[in-house]
């Protein structure tokens, strides 16, 4: 190994930020990397630079160094910047792979993984595929998560940035456990990536994590959410900072990241499938915030709860597959707008969805194009109470996930997904799914209730399965009296207040995404300071009259009360012998009870109860859904009177502000009749 090289590797592994280690380093790596267009004839090939402590690959673009045998990345040489990762960290606070684990019934674990053995799986000009591995035997019982870990990088020629997956193995001879979150975590400079962008209309200066450090901010009613008060940059004054602001839909979570103005250079994760995360498109997930940090989330419970934490028994073998994801390195000329590297970073995003699923990856666990199979058909809807005929289920939610009751793919979370949406015709295709058994699965914006299609789809290698025609009947037992929202599993359509002025982020002030303001929760006592909403069909708006969500009143310093809210509406006649049906869909629910009365509000027992349900944590954490749930309520035409009639809904918990409900869709439905 070359002087170099050496230099670039201890600049890279335990930087001081020095000026004669910063200028050795950039000037190193500008002689080793003159021309960098993608002409495999003039470019240099991959290579791969292995010492005692360090591995760095590089293809003459970018240069990434690791420890050896942990597999942390180090740091980062692009475009001139010597480190894209967060010198003034330790080396193990930079670019990982970590998780989240228990025992169980035991306590919680963090754990950022470090390998115990290197090995080089491809070495040649075109490609190099690393891997860091620990593996686990019972002396480790107790102290590390019992999985076999092998984490991959993979470097390409001509390619501006670098490969991440892994594989997790779990032997059915090893204990069981609990696995509540694993990701891959990139630190970056703060003094060099200040801005940030998920999405088109979701981009800006952020913060320095200064900020939300004691004298800068002042913490509010959870950790994560800060008000701050003294910023480094003082246009930022009066704003409050929160990741979960940022949160996106897997569906959404495709490229996200920071741009360096000086000299103008990108730093974008990029993950082209869905395949490997848990809880299906609809799962919200965090993505970049303060730190600089960018996170690639595989498996986590929020916007979930315990029910997304999957449990291993001893004896139950398990392999996964998580990534590969891309890190995308871009860059502008000075004078060029550098808020265009964002655009660059979706046409590449695009680019890598369209080569999914990747050729190059050794390992046999990634099955390739040839090995995986497709299914294709229509989704209809049925609805006699709609239309005699078969309506087309346009932009449905089509899906396959391993079999399980209709919606049981929300909470799945051990194995893998494949979703697509249906075109305006009902067509569906799900493409590049991996040999296993399935069950098709779909939700249909407009109409309550999941599909699961009966059979078990079972894929091999090179099928290509037809189904034809698959037919959704969504609950229905007779005509709609009365509705309120929108059915699509969001709350986003009801009511939703100004932030307090005390609290606000500015990048949502008339934003779509309203909702994602800090403490919403608290202008429902606001406008409702002694009695509760009600609402009245006919004449009450949902978009202004049904607040967003049902939460708790405060009435004290840490004192709190449950709400009870009506709905009134007339009915001209009542069939005393029927039953009436009352859908109710919640888009969310964290440690609340729905109990329903009719036309009694003092009744000793309520008509229905849910019981306690949810650990969505979606009010707190402004994400206007979480896990969807439906509730059927049969209401004997005896409690209801011609006339005026009240339902109401009452949520007594109320041990925090944040317990409630978020209603995605309401409706009355009469007793049946004849077809």
């Amino acid at each position: 190994m070359t002087s170099k090289v050496r230099r670039i590797i201890d600049c890279f592994s335990d930087c001081c930020g020095c000026k004669t280690c910063k200028g050795n380093a950039r000037q190193d790596m500008l002689n080793m990397n003159q021309d960098t267009n993608c002409d495999p004839m003039l470019t240099q090939g991959v290579r791969l630079h292995i010492q005692d402590r360090y591995v760095v690959m590089d293809n003459g673009i970018i240069q990434v160094s690791l420890s050896k045998p942990g597999g942390i990345v180090t740091g980062i040489w692009y475009n001139g910047i010597d480190n894209l990762l967060e010198v003034q960290n330790k080396e193990t606070n930079r670019g990982y792979w970590d998780l989240h684990w228990n025992e169980i019934g035991g306590k919680g674990i963090f754990d950022v993984i470090q390998g115990t053995s290197f090995r080089v799986i491809v070495e040649n000009e075109e490609q190099v595929e690393i891997s860091f591995t620990r593996t686990w035997n019972h002396s480790l019982e107790g102290k590390f998560i019992p999985l076999n870990i092998d984490k991959r990088f993979i470097m390409l020629r001509c390619s501006s940035g670098f490969y991440s997956y892994a594989i997790y193995e779990h032997f059915r001879e090893w204990p069981g456990f609990e696995l509540g979150e694993t990701r891959i975590t990139f630190k970056l400079r703060k003094d060099k990536f200040q801005y940030m962008a998920v999405a088109d209309n979701r981009q800006r200066y952020m913060p320095f994590p200064d900020d939300r450090s004691n004298g800068r901010g002042v913490p509010l009613a959870y950790p994560e959410a800060v008000l701050i008060v003294n910023p480094l940059d003082q246009r930022l004054t009066g704003e409050v900072d929160d990741k979960y602001q940022y949160s996106c839909e897997n569906k959404d979570l495709r490229v996200h990241g920071w741009i360096c103005f000086d000299p103008p250079v990108g730093f974008w994760q990029i993950t082209p499938s869905d395949e490997f995360r848990s809880g299906g498109p609809l799962k919200q997930n965090l993505s970049s915030h303060v730190g600089p940090t960018t996170l690639a989330m595989f498996l986590s419970s929020h916007y979930a709860g315990k029910y997304m934490v999957p449990q291993f028994e001893a004896g139950e073998p398990w392999k996964k597959v998580f990534g590969p994801i891309f890190m995308y390195f871009n860059s502008a000329a000075y004078g060029n707008d550098p808020l265009l590297l964002w655009e660059d970073a979706k046409i590449k995003m695009m680019v890598e969805v369209q080569s999914w699923p990747y050729s190059f990856p050794a390992s046999e666990d990634f099955p390739k194009s040839e090995q995986r199979g497709n299914a294709n058909g229509r989704i209809l809807i049925q609805d006699r109470y709609i239309s005699n005929y078969c309506v087309i289920a346009s932009g449905a939610y089509v899906g396959l996930a391993p079999p399980g009751d209709a919606g049981s793919w929300q909470m799945e979370s051990k194995n893998y997904q494949f979703w697509t949406q249906a075109n305006e015709d009902g067509f569906f295709s799900i493409r590049n799914i991996r040999p296993g058994d399935y069950n098709l699965y779909a939700c249909v914006p407009g109409f309550i209730g999941d599909y699961r299609h009966e059979a078990v789809i079972t894929i091999i290698s090179g099928c290509n399965i037809e189904m034809g025609d698959v037919i959704y009947e969504p609950p229905r037992d007779g005509p709609t009296l009365w509705e309120i929202g929108i059915p699509d599993r969001s709350a986003a359509e009801f009511y939703i207040p100004d932030p307090d002025p005390k609290y606000i982020n500015r990048l949502f002030v008339n934003h779509p995404d309203r909702f994602r303001q800090y403490g919403l929760w608290e202008r429902y006592t606001e406008l409702y300071p002694e009695g509760d909403l009600v609402y009245k069909i006919g004449v009450s708006d949902y978009r202004k009259d049904w607040f967003f969500a049902q939460v708790v009143r405060k009435i004290g310093d840490n004192a709190y009360q449950g709400t009870t809210w009506q709905i009134k509406f007339e009915l001209d006649n009542v069939d005393r012998n029927g039953i009436y049906k009352l859908r109710v869909a919640l888009a969310s629910a964290t440690l609340a009870e729905l109990q329903v009365r009719v036309n009694d509000p003092n009744s000793n027992r309520p008509l229905f109860t849910t019981g306690l349900i949810g650990r969505d944590n979606a009010i707190a954490r402004h994400g206007i859904h979480g896990i969807y749930k439906l509730y059927n309520v049969d209401i004997p035409g005896t409690r209801f009177v011609k006339g005026e009639n009240t339902i109401f809904f009452k949520q007594p918990r109320c041990n925090s502000p944040f317990q409630g409900f978020m209603y995605d869709y309401i409706r009355l439905e009469g007793p049946s009749t004849p077809c």
